[in-house]
């Protein structure tokens, strides 16, 4: 007889949805005592950081869930999950210079890519205590006044700064991809366009958390986006308001 403390026996019993906040909520906790330790700074911590997160994220999830393909950012891919319906998609740490840096807008992304769309997911946000999970997540309230646009604190996309440009919209630097979509998803922010390079896993997580609230989400050129492909390269997305969608598409058809 199998008892609720045999290893595993709880982690097999969580919905998909339920497992992958507990794993990113756990690896966010790593990750906070991590830094906390002083033991590691700037590059060092964050390639730290990446190591621990993933290893742990990794154990996990193959202790849950020893039938699913993963996919991660710390990880050679291996070419046997594409025959896989079921693929865990996940970035340990989403952020690495923000988490380096000591600030907070960086993230933790699990999500479950099921025939190559997000269904499942979590994007813990560690250093500021919230982690979103596409079970009971919630549409964000509809805010008035200008719309707002979180981009790279580095590197605005010229896309976004052209839709910004256009619907005359507040700009909002943030740091890591899931940080910028949570932003959205939080009601903090309208609009979360990237268009300067993006792999799977930088946006699996955010894409399922946002669908669940209710968010507009796909490629720019408003394709969807398919998840657990042999390249793992998806270049573009947009988050959104849903009724912002076509005022954006519009301006970037002017823009082509």
């Amino acid at each position: 007889m199998t008892d609720a403390t045999t290893p595993g026996t709880i982690a097999e019993q969580l919905s998909d949805a339920a497992l992958a906040r507990r794993v990113a909520e756990t690896a966010g906790e790593i990750l906070m005592t991590l830094r906390g330790s002083d033991l590691f700074r700037g590059k060092a911590l964050g390639a730290a950081g990446d190591a621990v997160a993933n290893a742990f994220i990794v154990a996990a999830l193959r202790e849950a869930r020893p039938d699913d393909a993963i996919l991660s950012e710390e990880e050679a891919a291996d070419p046997t999950r594409l025959a896989n319906t079921r693929a865990w998609i996940v970035d340990p740490l989403d952020g690495t210079r923000e988490y380096g840096d000591g600030r907070a807008d960086w993230a933790v992304h699990i999500a479950l890519a099921v025939d190559g769309r997000a269904t499942a997911g979590a994007v813990a946000l560690p250093a500021q205590s919230h982690t979103i999970c596409t079970a009971g997540c919630t549409a964000p309230d509809q805010a008035g006044g200008r719309i707002r646009m979180v981009v790279s604190r580095s590197r605005p996309a010229a896309e976004a700064l052209q839709v910004a440009k256009a619907l005359d919209a507040e700009l909002i630097p943030m740091g890591s991809a899931g940080a910028k979509a949570m932003a959205v998803v939080r009601g903090e922010a309208d609009i979360y366009l990237h268009s300067g390079g993006q792999y799977e896993w930088d946006s699996c997580a955010p894409v399922a958390v946002a669908q669940a609230a209710g968010l507009h989400v796909s490629r720019i050129d408003g394709s969807p986006l398919v998840y657990n492909m042999a390249d793992p390269w998806l270049p573009d997305l947009l988050i959104c308001r849903a009724d912002l969608a076509e005022p954006v598409f519009a301006v970037l058809r002017g823009a082509a």
